[in-house]
């Protein structure tokens, strides 16, 4: 199971909802396999994540989500398989995330997969950032891969959606 804990929720006004944030990080953890952990989505203001994007990636203005992956940082470097019928996945070679699974199994401590920080004053669309952030958090990079990454998320939020 994933266990996902929600700060700052007031700062979205009611939509989406807590339960709708914690839905969405479920959908798009399963999307690329992963089934148990914990992370956290923050929702912050422009100045603290305009802070934040200025120290880990030395752009000083805000921007609309940030991803802090915890254990198995080198499951970010990992690629996607072609797409299937299910969606695309990570590769089953990662033997970071198998190993952060197993470490969780062994000391009943779940694996902690990051946090998620965002700013619903430059979200276009909150849902839209959550579920980017997630598949960020997880390994997955637009800027680095084909078009899998827009196109599962794209998926995810028609489903979700409808």
């Amino acid at each position: 199971m994933i266990e996902i804990e929600v700060f700052g929720a007031g700062l979205l006004r009611g939509d989406p909802t807590a339960a709708q944030v914690r839905r969405l990080c479920m959908l798009a953890a399963g999307s690329v396999g992963v089934r148990e952990g914990h992370l956290a989505v923050e929702f912050v203001e422009p100045e603290r994540i305009a802070r934040l994007n200025a120290e880990h990636r030395g752009k000083p203005e805000p921007t609309d989500v940030l991803s802090f992956p915890i254990d198995g940082v080198e499951a970010s470097a990992a690629r996607l398989q072609n797409p299937t019928e299910g969606g695309a996945g990570l590769k089953a070679t990662d033997g970071a995330r198998a190993a952060g699974g197993a470490r969780a199994r062994a000391t009943g401590v779940p694996r902690e997969l990051g946090d998620v920080l965002i700013c619903p004053e430059h979200a276009v669309d909150v849902r839209e950032a959550v579920v980017h952030g997630v598949l960020h958090l997880l390994g997955m990079d637009h800027e680095a891969d084909d078009g899998e990454m827009l196109a599962l998320q794209a998926e995810l939020l028609g489903r979700e959606r409808s």
